[in-house]
C-alpha cells in the first residue's frame, strides 16, 4: 500500500511541477474544440402527421388499378419529393433567398430531397420528417410540402387518368391497325390455299374435326346396323297373316320365325358364324325351313295381312335407309379426309404458314380485346373521379416550430471538449515527466541507484522567492479558473443561442 501511495505522490508532484504546460495544453485545447464545435451547422427536424386513405368508391372487380398499401406509400413519397415539387418548395421559402441561378436551384433540390424523410406509421398514416439549419425554415419546408400535395391530388389523379386514356387510346389504333393487316392476310390465305378445301380452321384443324366426325359416323352406324338386325328378327318371327275368325299361321312357320328372330338378335350381338349358338340355331333353322314348306300356308285356313308386321316391315325400312344415310356421309368423310391429307403432304410448308398466321392473328385480337378493356376501366375509374376525389388527405398534426436543435449536441461536445482538454493537459505533463524524470523522494532515488541514501535536505525559500511564488500560484489558480469560467460561458452562450432561435 506504501508503495502505491509512493507511485501516486510522485505522479501528482510530476504533474505540479508541470502544471503550466498542462494550463497552456488544456487552454489550446479548448479553444479548438469549442471553435470547431460552434461552426457546427445546426439541424433542427420538423415534423408533421398526415393521413393518406384512398377513397374506393367502385368494386374491386372494377376498380383494379386502385392503388395497394404500398402503392399508397411510394405514391405519397413520390409526389412529394419529385423534383418538380421540390424546386416549388425551394422558390416558395425562405430557400429562394440563397439561389441566383438554376445550378444554384438544382443544388438545393438535390439537397433538400436528403433532408425529407418519410415514414409509413400504421395503416395509411405517414410522418412527414424535414430536417434544415433553422427551426423556421424547416417548419417552412414541411407546411409548403403538404401544401402542394394537396394541390396535386386535386387534379393529379385526374392528369393521370386523361394520360392513361390517351395512351389506351393510341395503343388500341396501332392494335386495331395491326389487327386489320393480320385479317386480310388471313382471308388472302384461306382463299389462296384452302378455298377448295372443305371445313373451316388450319389443314390440321380441319383433319382433326373430320376424324372426328368419322370416329362418330362409325359409332352412329355400329348403333343402326344393331336396330336393324333387331327389327329384322322381330320381322321374322312376326307372320305377315292371320287367319281368319283369328288364326294364325302353322306351328312349322311359327318355329322358323322364332328360330330366325333368335339367329338375328344373335348376330345383332356380335357373334360370328363359328359360334357355337350360331352354329346350332342354323341346324334347327334348316329343319324348320323344311318342315314349314311342308306346311299348308295360314296353317290350311286364309288369313289377312298381319298389321304387325306390317309396322315392323316400315320400321326395317326407316332403319335400312338411315344406314345408308351414314354409309353415305362416312364415304363423303373419308373423301374430305383424303383431300386434306393430301393437301398437307403435297404442301407442308403452306400448312406450317397458317399455323403461324392464325397464332399472330390471334395474339393481335387478344391483345387488342385487353386493352379495350382496361380501357373501359380506366374511363370508368375517370368518371367516378369527377364526382370525388380518389384520395382523401388530412393533417392529423400540423408541422411542429422545433424549439431545440436535434444535431449536433453541443451541450455535450462543450463538455467534451473541456473534459478532453483537462485529461489531455494532464496527460501531457505526465508524460513529459516521464521523458524528464526526477527523483521525488529519497525511495525512488534509492530504488533507482541501488545505493542507500543516508537523509534528504529540504529547500530553503528566501522571502523574496516565497512571494514570487505566490505570485505565480495565484496567476496559475487564476488560469484555472478562467478556464472553468470559459467553459461557463461558451455554454451560456449555446443556451442563449437556442433560445434565440426558438
Amino acid at each position: 500500500m506504501s508503495s502505491i501511495q509512493d507511485e501516486i505522490r510522485i505522479a501528482i508532484h510530476a504533474i505540479w511541477t508541470r502544471r503550466w504546460l498542462a494550463l497552456g495544453v488544456a487552454w489550446a485545447v479548448c479553444i479548438a474544440g469549442w471553435l470547431f464545435v460552434s461552426q457546427i451547422p445546426s439541424r433542427y427536424e420538423s415534423r408533421a402527421r398526415i393521413a393518406v386513405q384512398n377513397a374506393q368508391i367502385l368494386p374491386d372487380g372494377i376498380a383494379s388499378t386502385q392503388a395497394s398499401q404500398m402503392d399508397s406509400v411510394d405514391q405519397v413519397r413520390q409526389t412529394l419529393i419529385s423534383a418538380i415539387n421540390l424546386q416549388k418548395v425551394v422558390r416558395g421559402t425562405d430557400l429562394a433567398s440563397t439561389v441566383s441561378s438554376d445550378a444554384d436551384v438544382a443544388a438545393r433540390v438535390s439537397a433538400l430531397a436528403q433532408s425529407i424523410k418519410i415514414e409509413n406509421q400504421q395503416d395509411t398514416i405517414f410522418q412527414l420528417t424535414v430536417t434544415q439549419s433553422s427551426p423556421k425554415l424547416a417548419q417552412q419546408v414541411a407546411q409548403k410540402l403538404i401544401d402542394i400535395f394537396v394541390e396535386s391530388n386535386l387534379v393529379g389523379d385526374r392528369n393521370n387518368t386523361n394520360q392513361s386514356l390517351a395512351f389506351l387510346d393510341k395503343q388500341l389504333d396501332d392494335r386495331q391497325k395491326q389487327l386489320q393487316i393480320a385479317e386480310a392476310k388471313r382471308a388472302q390465305y384461306q382463299n389462296q390455299f384452302l378455298g377448295g378445301l372443305p371445313g373451316s380452321g388450319s389443314v390440321a384443324d380441319r383433319i382433326g374435326l373430320a376424324r372426328s366426325q368419322m370416329a362418330q359416323v362409325d359409332s352412329d352406324m355400329a348403333a343402326a346396323q344393331s336396330s336393324v338386325a333387331a327389327v329384322q328378327g322381330q320381322l321374322a318371327g312376326t307372320p305377315r297373316t292371320v287367319g281368319e275368325g283369328g288364326g294364325v299361321a302353322g306351328p312349322a312357320r311359327a318355329r322358323l320365325a322364332t328360330l330366325q328372330g333368335q339367329l338375328a338378335d344373335a348376330r345383332a350381338r356380335g357373334y360370328t358364324d363359328s359360334h357355337p349358338d350360331v352354329i346350332a340355331l342354323k341346324s334347327q333353322l334348316a329343319v324348320a325351313q323344311a318342315a314349314a314348306r311342308a306346311e299348308p300356308p295360314g296353317g290350311g285356313a286364309g288369313g289377312q295381312p298381319n298389321p304387325l308386321y306390317m309396322s315392323l316391315q316400315s320400321m326395317a325400312a326407316e332403319k335400312q335407309a338411315q344406314l345408308a344415310s351414314l354409309k353415305m356421309r362416312k364415304s363423303q368423310l373419308q373423301i374430305d379426309l383424303d383431300r386434306l391429307n393430301a393437301s398437307l403432304s403435297t404442301d407442308p410448308e403452306a400448312a406450317a404458314q397458317q399455323g403461324a398466321i392464325d397464332r399472330d392473328y390471334q395474339v393481335l385480337k387478344d391483345s387488342y380485346d385487353q386493352l379495350l378493356r382496361q380501357r373501359e376501366q380506366v374511363a370508368l375509374r375517370g368518371q367516378a373521379q369527377n364526382q370525388t376525389d380518389s384520395m382523401r388527405f388530412s393533417v392529423i398534426d400540423p408541422p411542429t416550430y422545433p424549439r431545440t436543435p436535434t444535431a449536433p449536441n453541443r451541450l455535450l461536445l462543450l463538455t467534451g471538449v473541456f473534459l478532453a482538454a483537462l485529461g489531455l493537459g494532464i496527460g501531457t505533463a505526465f508524460a513529459l515527466s516521464k521523458l524528464r524524470q526526477t527523483f521525488t523522494t529519497p525511495h525512488s532515488l534509492q530504488r533507482a541507484m541501488g545505493l542507500p541514501v543516508i537523509g534528504a535536505i529540504g529547500e530553503v525559500v528566501t522571502r523574496a522567492q516565497a512571494e514570487v511564488r505566490a505570485k505565480r500560484m495565484k496567476l496559475f489558480l487564476g488560469g484555472t479558473a478562467a478556464l472553468g469560467a470559459a467553459y461557463g460561458m461558451v455554454v451560456a452562450i449555446e443556451l442563449l443561442q437556442r433560445g434565440m432561435a426558438a
